[in-house]
């Protein structure tokens, strides 16, 4: 691999880094009904396109640093079909934060598009 493609490998690491605790509330946020880490990455896989996919493991630790600070909470449940499961759910301090927390990736995003597209004089 070239120092280019390195860099860009690390630049999205760093990127992804960043917002995949985003991105895990605004998944709960909107589930009808808890879920488990398998389920939580395979919808993080078809919505992201790839872009924020990574390793199913390196999930966990996110959904129980989010759940340590009461933002989600969770039960494990007996499967029929493997090992227990447990489920995530988001709570509603977690409502608040993916609110405030997308107000703030959106006020980024903006500024970071209006640098990229000359906007700075």
């Amino acid at each position: 691999m070239d120092d280019s493609a390195n860099q860009l490998k690390k630049f999205q690491k760093e990127l992804s880094s960043g917002t995949v605790s985003l991105v895990l509330l605004a998944i709960l946020g909107q589930a009808r009904r808890p879920m488990y880490g398998y389920q939580i990455a395979k919808q993080l896989e078809a919505s992201g396109e790839g872009v924020l996919a990574g390793k199913q493991s390196a999930l966990y630790p996110v959904l129980r640093n989010l759940e340590a600070a009461g933002l989600l909470a969770s039960e494990v449940e007996p499967s029929i079909s493997g090992p227990p499961r447990r489920y995530y759910r988001i709570t509603k301090p977690g409502r608040e934060a993916l609110r405030a927390w997308a107000a703030a990736w959106s006020a980024t995003r903006d500024c970071v598009d209006n640098v990229l597209q000359g906007g700075v004089s």
